[in-house]
């Protein structure tokens, strides 16, 4: 059996370091909304013993050191599962690197696919505690849509889903890692704690206005991204509602009403700023979708 997925990206609409635990990971508070920006995964079942990956970028790991490898053998490893043969060919297009959970997505596609394809029929929250031991982002990515994230990323409650929008989404040619962005907070603190209730309250009245707002994301007081600021520029010189920076970085978002102010400050930061990737999408409902099932 191959099963075809698309693995949606997602952005933070806000995102609070509540604390250090003892276990060194942290409590987060996270709005988070899936886009319709996506990596393609397929998964086939093969002969032999071997989990194998193909992708069409080449600065990706092909091995164990993929989060789709883990995220594959966390699933045979909680299911007992022996005959672990499959293929996993990855499409990207979620930058890397960019605070948009590229590769928690691909990790759950695969967890996703596996469960299709061995017939084991566990539930979302089943599989997104399998997600949770391979990434923080991975049980969202298994659900999607608009959610808030509490615990390290694994305690997720539906909000209301958000309005339609344009996303202009805009990496700069840089990345940022994300255990050095903790490290940073865990270091120095922070010196502002975003109106949590008032975005909730924001996004339960679905008001892009007062969700724009609203946004915003602790890594920005402490992750350095010096074309953070003229992307932010640019984008709310084209009536941007809000602008933010996506997890811990690099990749900064705007939110508009209008598709051509949103290509407008595309082709804009395009001509004036060092960016890898700025493309324009719109919130999604799901984090993963099946497009293609084969036997």
């Amino acid at each position: 059996m191959k099963i075809k997925i698309n693995a949606y990206a997602k952005i933070n609409l806000m995102l609070d370091i509540v604390a250090k635990r003892s276990d060194g990971y942290h409590d987060l508070f996270m709005i988070m909304q899936s886009v319709g920006l996506y990596d393609t995964v397929t998964v086939e079942k093969t002969k032999g013993k071997k989990i194998t990956i193909s992708c069409n970028i080449d600065d990706i790991p092909l091995d164990e050191r993929n989060i789709a490898h883990k995220a594959a053998d966390a699933f045979f490893k909680a299911n007992k599962i022996k005959n672990t043969s499959i293929h996993i060919d990855i499409i990207k297009r979620i930058p890397h690197a960019a605070g948009l959970a590229g590769g928690s997505a691909d990790g759950a596609a695969v967890i996703v696919a596996l469960n299709k394809i061995f017939n084991t029929d566990l539930t979302d929250k089943e599989l997104c505690n399998i997600g949770v031991k391979i990434g923080a982002d991975v049980p969202f990515c298994i659900c999607g849509g608009t959610l808030l994230a509490q615990g390290i990323g694994e305690v997720l409650t539906p909000v209301k889903p958000m309005r339609k929008c344009y996303l202009l989404l805009a990496k700069p040619n840089r990345g940022v890692n994300t255990g050095g962005a903790f490290k940073q907070f865990d270091e120095h603190g922070k010196v502002h704690t975003p109106d949590k209730l008032g975005m909730l309250y924001a996004i339960q009245s679905r008001d892009l206005t007062q969700i724009s707002a609203k946004m915003e994301n602790v890594f920005e007081q402490f992750v350095e991204v010096p074309e953070r600021i003229s992307i932010k520029e640019i984008m709310r010189a084209n009536n941007a509602l809000g602008v933010c920076m996506s997890g811990s970085g690099p990749t900064v978002f705007g939110i508009f009403t209008s598709k051509d102010d949103a290509q407008k400050a595309k082709q804009s930061i395009i001509n004036s700023v060092n960016v890898s990737d700025a493309v324009i999408c719109t919130p999604v409902s799901k984090g993963c979708k099946i497009i293609d099932i084969a036997e």
